[in-house]
C-alpha cells in the first residue's frame, strides 16, 4: 500500500468511526420510525426496474431497515438473495425464507436457508446493498471488510447496485480507492438517487 491509499484508507476509517457512533447514538429506534418510508422507496425501485430476482441483506438493528420491504417482495413472488459470510472473507448467497440466525464472528444476521451456488447471483436483476455512507458521486464507504467490493468485481456482468443508507449518510463524495466499486445509485427514507457511475 502506498502513501496515497494508506491516507485514503485512514480517512476511511475516520468517517466510519463518526458514522458508526451516530448511529448508536441514534438507537435502532430511529431505524424503525423510516423503516416504512424507506420500504416504500425500495418498492418504487424494484417495480421501476420490473426485477423479479434480488439480492439483498438482513439489516442490523442500527441501519437502515431492510425487514419490510423483503416482507413486501415475499408476498409479490420475488425472489430474494441474501448474502452468507464465508471464511474466506467472500461471500455465499441463500434464498430468503423468512429465517435468520447470527454470524458468529461479525455478528450479522443471515438467513438459516442453505447456501446456493455462487452463480445463483447472476441471475439477479437488482443488488441492494449496505452502506456506512455514499457519496452522490457514487462512491461509497462500506463496512470495511470488503465483502461487496470483492462480489461485484468478480462478477462477468453486475446488474444495477443501489446502496442503501440513512438521509444522514449521503454526501457529495466519500473517501475511496480504486479497489473500491461505485454504485449505480442509493436508497433512502426520503428518496431515490440514481447516478452514471459505471459502464
Amino acid at each position: 500500500m502506498n502513501d496515497d491509499e494508506a491516507a485514503i484508507e485512514d480517512a476511511k476509517r475516520v468517517l466510519r468511526r463518526k458514522l458508526r457512533t451516530e448511529r448508536a447514538e441514534r438507537g435502532p429506534a430511529f431505524s424503525a420510525e423510516r423503516a416504512p418510508a424507506l420500504a416504500a422507496q425500495l418498492q418504487a425501485l424494484t417495480r421501476s426496474l420490473e426485477a423479479r430476482t434480488i439480492s439483498a441483506y438482513l439489516s442490523t438493528p442500527d441501519e437502515p431497515d431492510t425487514r419490510a420491504f423483503l416482507t413486501w417482495a415475499a408476498e409479490q413472488g420475488i425472489r430474494v438473495l441474501l448474502p452468507i459470510i464465508r471464511e474466506d472473507g467472500l461471500l455465499d448467497w441463500a434464498e430468503h425464507d423468512g429465517t435468520e440466525t447470527i454470524e458468529a464472528t461479525l455478528g450479522m444476521p443471515e438467513p438459516a436457508s442453505d447456501a446456493l451456488a455462487p452463480t445463483e447471483l447472476e441471475s439477479v436483476d437488482l443488488m441492494l446493498i449496505p452502506a456506512t455512507a455514499v457519496g452522490r458521486d457514487g462512491s461509497r464507504l462500506g463496512g470495511g471488510r470488503g465483502f461487496f467490493d470483492k462480489t461485484i468485481a468478480a462478477m462477468a456482468e453486475c446488474p444495477l447496485v443501489y446502496a442503501v443508507v440513512h438521509d444522514e449518510e449521503l454526501f457529495d463524495s466519500v473517501p475511496h480507492a480504486g479497489y473500491d466499486q461505485p454504485v449505480d445509485g442509493v436508497v433512502t427514507p426520503s428518496g431515490i438517487l440514481h447516478l452514471a457511475t459505471r459502464s
